[in-house]
């Protein structure tokens, strides 16, 4: 494809990418920087405080994360973001509101990432723009959830730089949870696991939001204590750090997630993940060789004691052949072709 000129839209809630905490902002720096390296023209709309080393227009010179969620910062961010990037041959938009905002600027190609659910509020949000934006999904599962009425471009699983993420001999001593102190990721759970197991846990977890606190207080600290170790917020170089000397990441979500991207950086370091059968987890554990997908919290414990079995180097070659930057690259910019040349079909 020749050279194209890509504008983005990064939500306004975090820098790109992000110090610690951020899954969406890390897949944005790592599509920035991959479009740019494949000789694309790339200008990300953003925040003040970024520093993703492509072009960068930004309104807001700090990132909101303490009003996350607010409609009125998120469309100023969004007024200003089609302003700044309205040359550009195609915009994919990564917020909620700016593809229906896109609609003021007809002759402009809009495309969107849908980065949670396909529930009831968002699919109302996709099939009101259904026909302005396609939406890319982020797994086959998360798909399956779209309303039928929405213009679903197609499934573009996320992709890590494998270089970035250290191999491991996973001879740390201990099993490792992390994400977001929240109930749906299941720190809870996963200490439970690991108390039954016998198995030391560490939980590194971002925990700034109220109710994240509130589950941590009511919840997780209770089972803190007999190898049991909660080491906070994290940032990149600790966080492969930790992936890397893990025996295991448990990663007990008990809800559909879109994707998961705490399992490939895991996988990249060579590090078996054991979660459960829901969401995208069965697109990215292949049971058996890279972990284990299990039934239940019992289950979980009983294939903890097979975890030797998994060899670490599979779990790297995994992301190398399915999850990396330069693939997830390449899916991009083949539907961003077939969007600007006018063979961008509804998929379902």
């Amino acid at each position: 494809m020749h050279t194209v000129k890509i504008g983005i839209v990064a939500p306004p809630w975090l820098p790109v990418p992000p110090p610690a905490y951020g899954g969406t902002e890390l897949m944005l720096d790592r599509l920035a920087r991959g479009l740019r390296d494949a000789g694309h023209d790339v200008t990300l709309f953003t925040t003040g405080d970024s520093t993703c080393p492509v072009e960068r227009r930004w309104v807001l010179e700090r990132a909101e994360s303490l009003r996350m969620g607010t409609s009125v910062t998120e469309l100023r961010h969004v007024f200003h973001a089609y302003e700044a990037l309205r040359d550009c041959d195609v915009v994919h938009d990564h917020t909620v509101i700016g593809p229906v905002y896109a609609r003021r600027f007809p002759d402009l190609p809009v495309i969107t990432t849908n980065h949670g659910p396909f529930n009831a509020e968002l699919n109302d949000v996709y099939r009101a723009m259904a026909d302005r934006v396609p939406v890319i999904a982020i797994s086959h599962h998360q798909a399956t959830a779209a309303h039928p009425d929405v213009w679903l471009a197609g499934v573009i699983h996320h992709g890590i730089d494998v270089e970035s993420f250290p191999y491991g001999a996973g001879d740390g001593g201990y099993l490792l949870f992390l994400g977001r102190m929240a109930p749906e990721k299941g720190a809870r759970r996963a200490a439970e696991v690991a108390r039954a197991a016998g198995r030391r846990l560490l939980i590194a977890a971002k925990m700034r939001e109220p109710l994240e606190v509130r589950y941590f207080e009511d919840e997780v600290r209770p089972l803190l204590g007999d190898g049991v170790e909660y080491v906070g917020e994290v940032s990149f170089e600790r966080k492969v750090e930790l992936l890397a000397g893990a025996e295991a990441l448990i990663n007990p979500i008990r809800w559909p997630e879109p994707f998961g991207l705490v399992m490939i950086e895991a996988l990249a370091c060579g590090t078996p993940v054991l979660a459960f059968k829901e969401g995208a987890a069965p697109e990215i554990v292949d049971h058996g060789v890279t972990g284990f997908l299990c039934v239940d919290e019992e289950d979980m414990v009983a294939q903890l004691e097979r975890i030797d079995e998994i060899d670490r180097r599979a779990c790297r070659a995994s992301v190398e052949q399915a999850f990396s930057r330069e693939r997830m690259v390449a899916d991009h910019v083949a539907v961003y072709e077939r969007l600007l040349t006018g063979r961008l079909a509804r998929e379902r």
